[in-house]
């Protein structure tokens, strides 16, 4: 299946389809490409196509609240009201895959005007990993993960690759790379960050603070699994499955 002109091999070579275990909500509000940014402590130590792996944490109905009333805010600051969310979130379960087209820090990501409001105010972390072009798979199947980015097994793979179908973003944004002639040129550092594009606090509305508060409040409950730097390598050590 093509990816697109953007679809490329990963920047480092001991990844062989790189995969990344994900909570849920999050990991499918990825793979349904709602969510546009996967924020992490740590920059992507990969560009290219990333599966995505939802964990074995059933997540709470106030945290998939939480973070749908997020969406429904910051998508409406573009136009876009009526958003369709996964009616499961599967855990234990691997669930598609996107592009990795590039890695910024929140600030850059803030003051980034070439990126839709509603994207820069997904970078909540202080890296912003770039993901287009999702697709998820027809029919997620069970999976162990483990932490940080790792290789898929190949058997997995080959049967994961024949079950994707590509998703219709709601919004669906190209990040421009710096420099056309350099597909790795997207990386923290490379975007030019002031605060005169920022967002401010007297832009955002009582129910945007609001969302913003409860997106942060659900994501912190993972803050001390997540909030060190994660290997780069693949690991053996699994996650809540």
């Amino acid at each position: 299946m093509k990816m697109g002109s953007r679809s490329r091999t990963s920047s480092k070579s001991n990844y062989r389809n790189p995969c990344l275990t994900m909570h849920q909500p999050w990991a499918s509000l990825l793979v349904y490409g709602i969510k546009r940014i996967e924020g992490r402590s740590w920059p992507s130590p990969i560009t290219g196509r990333l599966w995505i792996h939802a964990a074995g944490k059933v997540p709470e109905e106030e945290t998939i609240k939480a973070m749908e009333e997020f969406y429904r805010e910051i998508y409406a600051m573009n136009g876009i009201t009526d958003i369709k969310f996964p009616e499961h979130y599967p855990v234990s379960r691997l669930l598609g895959c996107v592009e990795v087209v590039g890695c910024v820090t929140c600030e850059e990501l803030a003051s980034w005007e070439a990126v839709p409001s509603s994207v820069r105010l997904e970078g909540q972390t202080p890296f912003c990993w770039l993901c287009e072009q999702p697709q998820k798979l027809i029919v997620p199947f069970e999976m162990r993960g483990y932490q940080g980015v790792y290789n898929l097994e190949r058997k997995v793979y080959e049967a994961a690759v024949r079950g994707l179908s590509s998703v219709k973003a709601l919004l669906p944004v190209k990040f421009q790379l710096p420099d056309p002639r350099d597909p790795f040129s997207l990386k923290p550092g490379s975007i030019a960050a002031t605060t005169s594009n920022w967002i401010s606090e007297e832009e955002k509305s009582p129910s945007l603070v609001t969302a913003i508060a409860g997106a942060r409040a659900a994501a912190t409950q993972f803050s001390k699994k997540t909030s060190s730097p994660q290997p780069t390598t693949t690991t053996t050590e699994e996650i809540d499955n």
